[in-house]
This record gives C-alpha cells, sequence and structure tokens, in this order.
C-alpha cells in the first residue's frame, strides 16, 4: 500500500503559472526518472471529482481506476530509479491548471480523465489510450430533455478548459442551436449547477457524468440523456520529449492490459460499487477499449 502525503492546492491558473521551482526548471533539462532519482520525491496529480478515474474518496483522499494505474506505474518507478525509499506526494489539479502545472515541473504525471487530442499532445505527450468517452449531458430526470436538440433556449454548463467546452461552443455556432454556454470551474460546480436549477443541462463526458450521478445525493433525480458526441480517448499525461518515462508508463499499461489485470481493473471501477456511495456505474468496456486492450495505440483524438 502507497502512503500519500497532499501538498498544497494551486487552484488557479495564475498559480499554476508562477509555480515554476527549481525542481520544475530541472525537469525541463533532466528526464523525469533522473529528477526522481535525484530529489527522492515525486509529485503525482490527480483531480477531486473525475469519478471514478480519480477523485477524493469517503476518507478525502485520492482513489479511483486512473488513480490506482498511477499507483502501479510508481511501484514500476521505484525500481527504475532504485529509489524504494521513493517520497510520493500528491497534488489537485483542475482542468485549467493541470497542463501547466505538467509543464513547468511542479507534477511529474497526471491521473485523471485527461482527453489524449493532437493540440494538447503539442504541449504534452500521452500514454497509451486507457479509456474512451463521448459528450453528453446530465439533465434533471423530469426536464423533458432527450437530446441536444431539446436544448434551444436552456442554460447550458461545461467546465472550463475541457474539450467539451469547446466542442458545445462550436457546435452551438455551426449548428445555431440556440442555448446558452456557460462555464464553472471543476466538473463537481457544473453539476451542482444542473442540480441548484442554474444551469438545465451539463455537457461533459458520459462517463464522468455517471459517475457524478451516482456520487449525488439523489442519483434517481438526474439523467445522463443524448446520442454521444465526438468519442475521445482519454490518457495519462507525461512531459513531453521524456522518452524513457514515457516508455515506462506504456509499459506498465501493456503489462496490466496483456495480463487481464486492467479488465479486473475496470470491472471494480466501473462494473461493481464503488466509493463513497457504494454505487454501481453498470458502464460496459467500449468496443474502442476492447480493441486498444490489442492495439495498445496512443494515437490522439483528431
Amino acid at each position: 500500500m502507497i502512503h500519500f502525503k497532499r501538498s498544497l492546492i494551486l487552484s488557479t491558473f495564475a498559480a499554476a503559472a508562477m509555480a515554476i521551482s527549481s525542481d520544475g526548471a530541472s525537469a525541463q533539462s533532466t528526464g523525469t526518472l533522473d529528477k526522481v532519482k535525484a530529489s527522492g520525491s515525486m509529485m503525482v496529480a490527480y483531480r477531486e471529482s473525475s469519478i471514478p478515474f480519480s477523485y477524493l474518496g469517503g476518507d478525502s483522499q485520492p482513489t479511483g481506476f486512473g488513480w490506482e494505474i498511477c499507483g502501479k506505474i510508481v511501484d514500476q518507478v521505484k525500481k527504475a530509479t532504485g529509489r524504494a525509499d521513493l517520497k510520493v506526494q500528491t497534488q489537485a489539479v483542475t482542468s485549467a491548471n493541470r497542463i501547466p502545472l505538467l509543464t513547468n515541473g511542479t507534477i511529474d504525471i497526471e491521473c485523471g480523465s485527461t482527453t489524449n487530442n493532437s493540440e494538447r499532445a503539442k504541449q504534452v505527450d500521452f500514454a497509451i489510450n486507457y479509456f474512451y468517452t463521448g459528450t453528453r449531458f446530465l439533465v434533471k430526470s423530469g426536464s423533458g430533455i432527450k437530446s441536444i436538440a431539446d436544448l434551444k433556449g436552456k442554460k447550458v454548463v461545461s467546465t472550463t478548459g475541457t474539450t467539451n467546452y469547446q466542442i458545445l461552443r462550436k457546435l452551438n455556432a455551426e449548428q445555431n442551436l440556440g442555448f446558452e454556454l456557460l462555464g464553472a470551474k471543476d466538473h463537481a460546480e457544473s453539476a451542482l449547477m444542473v442540480e441548484s436549477g442554474r444551469a438545465d443541462a451539463f455537457g461533459m463526458d458520459d462517463i464522468l457524468l455517471y459517475g457524478l450521478r451516482a456520487s449525488s445525493r439523489e442519483p434517481a433525480s438526474l439523467a445522463v440523456v443524448g446520442e454521444a458526441i465526438q468519442v475521445e480517448p482519454y490518457a495519462i499525461m507525461v512531459r513531453k520529449d521524456d522518452p524513457a518515462f514515457k516508455k515506462l508508463v506504456d509499459d506498465t499499461l501493456a503489462g496490466l492490459m496483456k495480463s487481464g489485470e486492467f479488465e479486473a481493473l475496470y470491472k471494480k471501477w466501473f462494473q461493481s460499487p464503488i466509493p463513497p456511495n457504494n454505487i454501481n456505474l453498470g458502464a460496459p468496456m467500449s468496443k474502442e477499449l476492447q480493441d486498444n486492450l490489442r492495439a495498445l495505440s496512443d494515437k490522439p483524438a483528431t
């Protein structure tokens, strides 16, 4: 069992931009494994409400599918660096600051629900894709909203800094869908806006919406609706131009996928009761993900 120590949360983009420390500066000139070996510490990033990938459990500590996989990556880092005494620290990140905090060296790896796309690949590298999802909508069960066409004249919220926000803004303009697009700082705030009536729908990756619904006070009062828009892959983020570390992360994932352990972890987090409310998301593995257990691709979305 890995024991993690939570670090202070840098919650704003400005803080992220200013967070270039001496460790961060050295990360630009040396690889992550060299940095970790020399310092004896590793900063692992998580999301606070990206259920079931990376979120705070009932004990206010990080947990989840992606988080557990990153724990296995940490084990391999210990072996590769010879640092059995490696000190693992944790850092909460948001959609807005996760990439800046990785590129400036504040964090060493991000274990969340980040879409692997070509634009982000200009700044960071992605490991083998470990999930595929599409944008759908979280609404109140009695809202009458069944599809994106029902959103005309409605208020739609999405989390700023996400591909979903960009997709919805583009569709709204190009197809004249007629909804008002609002922004929220994180997924929890977006969901709360729907629950409190400040927004009619929350557009986000469908699996995250199922997670938020399952962890809400009244799951039956919420529904996930609409056809999936633009299916995209999730992947663990690492710094760009660091082939040795990316290979370690990829090899760890490939080993899990080939051994069957990945599928066992999937069943644990997507098809079994999970904390904090012991609700089963009941999300079967997509064909895209099943195919990638064999292909082991890190191909980005367009």
